[in-house]
């Protein structure tokens, strides 16, 4: 009969405490978690990114160690936390030292060690590296839902949407911007199914098609040429970049972003490799300031 009492006053503690197992649906199937995890491992900045939009700090990131990859909007809403190596080999042995009471990895980038953390800590498998604008912001949802913070993340979203609105209102709707990321010898243009792309299509600007369905493809100076942006963005990951040697063609000139001034560097991190709510936000600011500047 005391078992039986105990067993009641543990029930009714998890009822009035509103304990309670969560269900949503990931890269593997359905994922169950049965507590609010407080010590959360992530191995994709998109996924710190969407913790700090609702004020959850992880204690581990796979940060590239690199502290300075996570942007200062994320990182001013996140406690100190320990590097667990590179985002494409973390390390196993620095994850589960922290102890983890969740993990959320890239479907992409992990699948091949997804055994190995599930015996670390659950694991909640999402995308990041190959996802849209869309699946992006679908997976902040999750990531709020499963750490116990559904309410406010539907709330933060609707802000972003919000922010997104007003930046799109003072940007020329229709106008063509064509990103890429650019290195020692080769440019790669991010299309409209791109998640950068999809931010861009997001502020009502016109971004590239994409090349054989591919959201990202490495292209020439002649394919830039035809393609003919009225803006080209570049994230130059290198200082030697292929796009600084193009500039001395004499082709160049031909293409209309080129003829009006209106190439611009921007920030590799923010528009390329970090991904998210603030991310996205970033960019947007970015782009309204780009519009505003001669």
């Amino acid at each position: 009969m005391q078992t039986l009492f105990r067993l009641l006053l543990v029930l009714s503690f998890a009822l009035s405490s509103g304990a309670k197992a969560v269900s949503v649906q990931d890269q593997h199937g359905t994922f169950t978690l049965d507590h609010v995890p407080q010590r959360i491992v992530v191995l994709e900045l998109s996924f710190a990114d969407a913790l700090a939009a609702v004020d959850v700090s992880p204690v581990g990131v796979a940060d590239d160690n690199e502290p300075a990859r996570l942007l200062p909007e994320v990182r001013a809403h996140l406690k100190p936390w320990q590097s667990v190596g590179l985002r494409g080999q973390p390390s196993l042995e620095a994850i589960s030292a922290l102890k983890p009471d969740l993990i959320i990895s890239d479907s992409s980038r992990h699948s091949a060690i997804y055994a190995a953390l599930q015996r670390i800590a659950p694991v909640l498998l999402l995308q990041s590296r190959n996802e849209t604008y869309a699946e992006n912001l679908q997976s902040a949802a999750i990531i709020g839902e499963v750490v116990g913070k559904k309410q406010a993340m539907h709330q933060r979203l609707a802000l972003h949407q919000q922010r997104m609105q007003a930046a799109a209102d003072k940007v020329p709707a229709g106008a063509t911007v064509l990103f890429g990321t650019s290195r020692e010898n080769q440019f790669t243009m991010h299309s409209s199914i791109s998640y950068t792309g999809g931010v861009l299509s997001a502020l009502g600007l016109k971004t590239p098609e994409p090349i054989k369905n591919e959201a990202m493809s490495v292209i020439g100076l002649e394919q830039l040429l035809t393609m003919n942006p009225d803006w080209l963005l570049v994230a130059h990951y290198r200082d030697e970049s292929v796009i600084k040697r193009w500039q001395t063609d004499p082709l160049w000139n031909l293409m209309n972003a080129a003829q009006h001034n209106h190439v611009r560097a921007v920030d590799s991190n923010s528009w390329a490799r970090a991904r998210g709510i603030f991310a996205a936000e970033k960019i947007a600011s970015d782009i309204v300031t780009i519009f505003a500047t001669p």
